[in-house]
C-alpha cells in the first residue's frame, strides 16, 4: 500500500517494487542471522498475489503456485447460461515446464549443467525445481554458497552467478461479468487436481467451505495414489507426510457484480490451509517449495 500511495495508485510496477522490497528485507534477515543460523540462506518460498482494484485484476507470482479463473462462456447452439471454463492466469516457474527450462538455460549459456534431471524431475543445479522465489539466497548470492560456515550444512554449490530470481510475472486484465471466481493455490493442490477439476468443484458446490473442500479433494487424490484412505494420510506425522504430498493452501475469491459493477467482496473470500507438512532434507533446511 505504501508503494501504491507513492505512485498514485496500483500498477504492475508497484507490485514489482513490492516483491523486490520483500526479497531485500528477507536478504537483510539472512545477513543478520548469518553467524548464528547460516542455514537460513537455504530457506525460500513461492509467492502468489491477487488483487482486484477498479475493475482490474492484478495477479503476480513467483514459483509454481497458480491462479486459475472460472469464466462463463457462451457456446453457439447450447441453451442456458453456457459453460464455465478454467483459464490459467499464471505461468508455473518450474523447470519441469520446457519453456521455463529453456528460459533458465538461455540465461546460462556457459553452463551445460544449469538444469539436470535429478531424483525423477528436472532441477536447477540438481537442487530445486522452481526458478523464481523469495529467499533461497544461497542460489542467488554465490559468495554465500561458498562460505565455509554455510557449507557445514550441505554440499557446496559451485555458482558463477545467481541461478534464481525474485522477478515476478505480473498479469493485469479487466474483469468482465463472465468472470465468476478466482482460485489461488499452491502447487500442492495442482499436483493432485487439474485446473478444470478445481473449477468444476467450485462451480458445483456451496461457497461456504469451498477452499476446505478443495484441500480435502487433493488429499484424497494423494491418498489414492498411495493406495491409502483419506483418514490414514491425515494421521501421518509432519515431516514424513512431506513424502506423500506438498503443502496445500487454497483461496477462492468470488467475483460478484452487483448493479453491473465488478467487485470482489471480502466476505466472499474463503481460505484454508492443510496442516503444515514440511520435509527436512539432509542438509537440515526447511523448504516451502519442492
Amino acid at each position: 500500500s505504501d508503494f501504491a500511495t507513492e505512485q498514485g495508485g496500483l500498477s504492475a510496477e508497484v507490485i514489482r517494487k513490492a516483491f523486490s522490497a520483500t526479497e531485500e528485507e528477507f536478504l537483510q534477515i539472512v545477513k543478520r542471522s548469518w553467524m548464528a543460523q547460516p542455514e537460513i540462506a537455504s530457506a525460500g518460498s513461492c509467492c502468489l498475489l491477487g488483487i482486484v482494484s477498479d475493475d482490474l485484476l492484478y495477479v503476480a507470482n513467483l514459483g509454481d503456485s497458480r491462479a486459475v479463473l472460472g469464466r462463463r462462456v457462451s457456446v453457439a447452439g447450447e441453451k442456458g447460461n453456457g459453460r464455465v471454463v478454467a483459464e490459467r492466469l499464471t505461468t508455473d516457474h518450474n523447470v519441469g515446464v520446457e519453456e521455463v527450462r529453456k528460459e533458465v538455460e538461455a540465461r546460462h549459456p556457459d553452463d551445460a549443467k544449469i538444469v539436470i534431471h535429478a531424483r525423477g524431475v528436472w532441477r536447477i543445479k540438481g537442487i530445486i525445481q522452481v526458478s523464481r522465489s523469495i529467499g533461497d539466497v544461497y542460489l542467488k548470492k554465490p559468495e554465500m554458497s561458498r562460505d565455509p560456515l554455510f557449507q557445514q550444512f550441505g554440499t557446496p554449490v559451485p555458482l558463477k552467478r545467481a541461478v534464481m530470481t525474485a522477478e515476478p510475472s505480473v498479469t493485469v486484465r479487466k474483469l468482465n461479468p463472465e468472470d465468476m471466481f478466482l482460485i489461488l493455490a499452491t502447487d500442492g493442490l495442482w499436483e493432485q487436481l487439474s485446473d478444470e477439476a478445481a473449477v468444476d468443484m467450485v462451480l458445483k458446490n456451496p461457497r461456504a467451505g469451498i477452499a476446505r473442500r478443495l484441500v480435502r479433494a487433493a488429499l484424497q487424490e494423494a491418498a489414492k495414489k498411495r493406495e491409502m484412505i483419506y483418514k490414514d494420510i491425515t494421521k501421518i506425522e509432519k515431516g514424513v507426510r512431506r513424502y506423500f504430498h506438498d503443502d496445500i493452501t487454497v483461496i477462492v475469491m468470488f467475483l460478484d457484480h452487483p448493479s453491473g459493477r465488478l467487485r470482489a467482496k471480502a466476505s466472499s473470500v474463503d481460505c484454508v490451509s492443510s496442516p503444515a507438512d514440511i520435509y527436512s532434507s539432509s542438509n537440515g533446511s526447511n523448504k516451502d517449495h519442492s
